[in-house]
């Protein structure tokens, strides 16, 4: 892990890194030191490691729950080089949409690809940041909502260091049989006129999930329209599973 630049801002240090190809940002408190638990953020599609929200997440998560957070950019995305085959695949799928096809099965392809190298990907950045003194290897967690939930389900899956995810704004289609897989406690979000993936979708994606405990946060509202009251509840529940 490369540092390229390092600010700090209202008791928050911003750390801007590279990892082989991969960009990314890790904040903590200012004067951290020692282990603390450590929370990646998956962003959404179209969306990069320091979309606004992302931000204004990551600095509650450092303020008031004394966690470590860590985002990357995923392939195609931010400061990561245009992908040719992930964008003719995306061209592609725009034209099958206008053409009459259904959007949430392109959706659940093209990200179920796209997680073959997003979770080997996420999995070394997490072998790296656990290796800096002022994260250490305490408990890790996970966020990710749309895109960040495709790519999520199967990461969650396959690393026995996450304890805790909050996951939504996602299908069964391409992530139902890693959901099964899913032991740890999750928060999942649902937007219930959602316009990118069926209602149907979701629901048979929380249900999949095995684990004992999860909680079904559903919303009246669109894709994009999660109240923000919601990172309240998130906050919560990383103290309670992660603190």
């Amino acid at each position: 892990m490369r540092f390229t630049s390092e600010t700090s801002s209202d008791g928050i240090c911003e750390q801007l890194f590279t990892l082989g190809e991969i960009p990314g940002v890790l904040w903590t408190a200012e004067d951290a030191a020692g282990t603390r638990p450590l929370i990646l953020i998956g962003h959404g599609g179209g969306r990069h490691k320091k979309a606004p929200d992302i931000v204004a997440r990551a600095r509650r998560f450092v303020t008031e729950g004394d966690f470590a957070v860590v985002a990357v950019d995923v392939p195609g995305h931010g400061d990561r080089p245009t992908d040719e085959e992930y964008d003719r695949i995306a061209t592609e799928n725009q034209a099958r949409v206008e053409a009459g096809e259904e959007l949430a099965p392109l959706i659940a392809g093209f990200q179920a690809l796209v997680a073959r190298q997003t979770v080997p990907e996420w999995r070394a950045v997490l072998d790296a940041a656990q290796r800096l003194e002022h994260v250490g290897a305490g408990p890790v967690g996970y966020w990710g909502i749309s895109l960040g939930c495709g790519l999520g389900v199967p990461f969650v899956a396959a690393e026995p260091r996450v304890r805790a995810a909050v996951l939504g704004l996602g299908g069964a289609q391409a992530t139902a049989e890693a959901a099964a897989r899913i032991t740890v406690p999750v928060e999942f979000l649902l937007q219930w006129d959602d316009e990118r993936v069926p209602r149907a979708q979701s629901l048979t994606l929380f249900d999949a999930l095995a684990s004992t405990e999860k909680t079904l946060h559903a919303h009246p509202g669109k894709h994009g329209e999660i109240p923000e009251h919601e990172l309240d509840s998130t906050l919560r529940f990383f103290t309670r599973h992660l603190g």
